[in-house]
């Protein structure tokens, strides 16, 4: 949910507006004179966005989705029984 609370309210109440962003996963935008002029997010968000930035990120993001639309994947279940399949491999040469 995103809320929009006047940057004087927001330095008055602080850790409680970055506790409901952290727990809560709540948006703040934060106004001045009616303004929108800044964002709260969760650190976790942000960096999370922030990587989508990066052109590499964007570039692998762009060839996953065109493995994805031409049939080039494979179902989880089967990445997970090759990874159980080594592990059995390598714990019985032990």
């Amino acid at each position: 949910m995103v809320h929009r609370l006047p940057i004087t309210k927001a330095r008055i109440n602080l850790g409680q507006v970055v506790k409901r962003v952290h727990v809560n996963k709540e948006y703040f935008i934060l106004e001045k004179d009616g303004i929108p002029v800044a964002g709260i997010m969760g650190a976790d968000e942000l960096e999370d966005y922030l990587e989508l930035q990066d052109p590499k990120a964007r570039g692998a993001i762009a060839a996953s989705n065109a493995d994805i639309a031409a049939g080039r994947t494979r179902p989880a279940e089967d990445l997970l029984q090759l990874g159980k399949r080594r592990k059995k491999a390598t714990t019985t040469k032990r």
